[in-house]
């Protein structure tokens, strides 16, 4: 079958693999449909991995996947065969000391689709074809749309980042940095109450996402770097911050408009920042970190096969596997994409 797999940065190849197997016992097949190019993706692409995480033998990429279900393991019987499902691509082992805490996403043990922390790499799920464990596929109506439906792992991640700030009922929110996290994030705020929603990027195309979305407010920092600075009038104006660009710039910004006892989170990965904590100490500011999710994803998948939350305006298009390269291209350039995937012709 087909698999796209990374050899080296700017190597990718439609390579011909092993097809999946037959589904053991409590394990599924599903004939991936659509999947979508996240930001480590691209990192691997380009770079061959990030940080200390380097590519070190041939990686089938992806792990914002939908599909089918072709084939079912003795056991499994909450799937049938031809089910619509949204594909987990994290596994964590059940066993650690996280794992009975209820804190699965951080498992010492955690297999991650596409991910090359581990040595043989786990791969990714840009494949024709997929035998994972049932409890990774999240059944999904007849009339979903699997292209929407690959969008569950991002929004998950969101879903988790917002849950953790507690209720937002009422609350006036920032989204700092709106690619498609922050996107997500604003709209997983809106479905969970918030009262004004401002986002602020330093680029017009990710703006204009933001505001398809749902956001109040748009703030162009690049065009008016000052456009913070209302919202750091008497102490601060904003409730909770979600910092999704991981730039220190960005999250020093945040910080200033953030009222006495405001809440920040921070989503999204960068360089190393020093705080101001004579500011965090004065106004009790509260500093909150987001790592991945865990039962985020069934409600991420369903909020989205329902139409309770529209991801429709992020999906910028969608490319045969066949013009992975193209894809890659596309999704690489921010001024012309936000989210972009490949689709694996049906079984």
């Amino acid at each position: 079958m087909k698999a796209l797999v990374l050899h080296a940065p700017h190597d990718l190849r439609l390579d011909e693999i092993a097809a999946a197997a037959d589904p053991g016992p409590g394990e599924v097949r599903v004939a991936v449909s659509h999947g979508g190019i996240c930001g480590s993706d691209l990192h691997y692409y380009h770079h061959g991995g990030f940080g200390t995480v380097r590519l070190r033998e041939p990686m089938a990429l992806g792990h914002e996947v939908s599909g089918i279900v072709t084939a079912l393991g003795a056991g499994v019987t909450d799937l049938r065969e031809g089910d619509r499902v949204a594909v987990n691509p994290s596994r964590p082992c059940g066993r650690c000391d996280y794992c009975r805490r209820g804190l699965a996403h951080h498992c010492l043990d955690m297999r991650f689709n596409g991910s090359a922390m581990r040595f043989p790499h786990e791969q990714g799920l840009f494949r024709a074809a997929v035998t994972l464990p049932a409890a990774q596929a999240v059944r999904l109506p007849a009339e979903t749309d699997l292209a929407l439906a690959a969008m569950s792992e991002p929004l998950a991640v969101c879903l988790h980042a917002v849950a953790g700030a507690g209720s937002l009922i009422g609350k006036r929110v920032l989204v700092s940095g709106c690619g498609p996290i922050g996107c997500l994030t604003i709209l997983a705020a809106r479905a969970a109450g918030a009262e004004e929603i401002v986002a602020s990027d330093i680029a017009a195309p990710a703006l204009a996402a933001a505001r398809a979305v749902g956001a109040d407010r748009v703030l162009d920092l690049a065009a008016e770097p000052e456009a913070l600075e209302p919202f750091a009038e008497g102490k601060g104006r904003i409730d909770v911050v979600f910092e999704c660009s991981g730039a220190p710039p960005a999250l020093l910004a945040a910080l200033r408009v953030l009222r006495p006892q405001g809440l920040l989170v921070a989503v999204g990965l960068g360089p190393e920042v020093a705080l101001p904590v004579t500011a965090l100490v004065a106004r009790e500011i509260r500093l909150q970190g987001s790592f991945r999710f865990d039962a985020e994803f069934a409600t991420a998948a369903r909020a989205i096969a329902s139409g309770r939350i529209d991801v429709s305006p992020l999906l910028t298009r969608v490319l045969p596997v066949t013009e992975a390269a193209d894809a890659f291209a596309l999704a690489s350039d921010k001024s012309r994409a936000m989210k972009v995937q490949i689709a694996f012709p049906p079984p």
